[in-house]
């Protein structure tokens, strides 16, 4: 199979093969790494590629089957014999009302933060995105953007406690 060809049949399939690998792994570097695996095994059979008539079938089952693999080598947890399980726990009327003046607190605090650090802590605390992300979204450097949480948590804790 030349390049050119490769490259209309194979790549943009990217997108659907990241999400099938994200799904079954629950994980964006696990997911990242299994399709790049897959695209390098693509183009280095792809002179063997010229019968498939399906590429896009062919390429989601071999990303199927790379994420399983994925999954058999987790290690697994073993369930903890012999342990009481949790008992849940119902809050007494005081306490749920501490945890309202916490969250009023919290979210006075958050609101008084700079807007930088206010949308950091959003992006990475709330939406659990991870640096790389928020500096695409931001604009800014990862490393300044750990400053900018590290202030913000700092002022955040002074001003909740």
């Amino acid at each position: 199979m030349e390049n050119d060809v490769f490259c209309t049949r194979f790549l943009p399939l990217s997108d659907g093969l990241y999400r099938l690998a994200y799904h079954l792994l629950e994980s964006e570097a696990e997911a990242e790494d299994v399709v790049q695996d897959v695209f390098l095994k693509l183009w280095r059979t792809r002179d063997a590629l010229d019968g498939i008539r399906s590429p896009k079938a062919y390429a989601l089952t071999l990303v199927r089957n790379a994420a399983l693999d994925r999954l058999r080598q987790r290690p697994r947890l073993r369930p903890l014999n012999g342990l009481p399980e949790a008992e849940p726990r119902t809050p007494s009327p005081d306490g749920r009302l501490d945890d309202r003046e916490r969250l009023g607190r919290l979210k006075e605090a958050l609101l008084s933060l700079p807007p930088q650090q206010r949308e950091v802590v959003i992006l990475r605390t709330l939406q659990g995105l991870p640096y790389e992300e928020i500096a695409q979204r931001t604009g800014m450097h990862p490393q300044s953007l750990r400053v900018l949480l590290s202030r913000a948590r700092k002022t955040l804790k002074t001003k909740t406690k």
